[in-house]
């Protein structure tokens, strides 16, 4: 089954790859891999003070969402993706939250959903003081390809 009849049939429908906000590229490819820039959540806050856990994941799921439409604007086809090697997430939290894992499994969980084993990843789930834009996560990612 391909990547595209993967997400429609788990009726998600990709937003348009992000313009970048500074001055940075969205993806570079080196070899077989993908590294995409930082992509920001759509959902603003601090969790451990106006953000639960919950409403993390589904932050961090607005990041993936903007991963994997860079990756297809990069390389054409998410066919392409032979595994997701790594993810590097930011949580917007307050120094007492320590759910950073739990609230960046909600990209791992879509890269899992989306690609099967092969969205299995290494990855890094970091608290930071504050984040571009007052946004709640920032997730980035790094793809092996053909």
């Amino acid at each position: 089954m391909s990547i595209e009849s993967k997400l429609a049939e788990l009726g998600i429908t990709l937003p348009d790859a992000p313009a970048p906000a500074a001055n940075y590229v969205p993806y570079v490819r080196s070899g077989n891999l993908l590294f995409v820039s930082g992509q920001i959540s759509p959902i603003k806050g601090r969790l451990g003070a106006d953000m639960a856990a919950e409403a993390g994941a589904e932050a961090a799921r607005g990041c993936g969402l903007a991963l994997l439409a860079q990756a297809r604007a990069a390389l054409g086809s998410l066919d392409k993706v032979k595994r997701v090697v790594k993810l590097t997430g930011f949580v917007n939290s307050t120094p007492e939250f320590t759910d950073q894992p739990e609230v960046i499994n909600g990209c791992s969980d879509l890269m899992v959903q989306v690609f099967g084993d092969k969205g299995r990843h290494a990855r890094a789930a970091v608290s930071a003081p504050a984040l571009p834009r007052g946004v709640a996560v920032e997730v980035e990612a790094i793809f092996e390809v053909e």
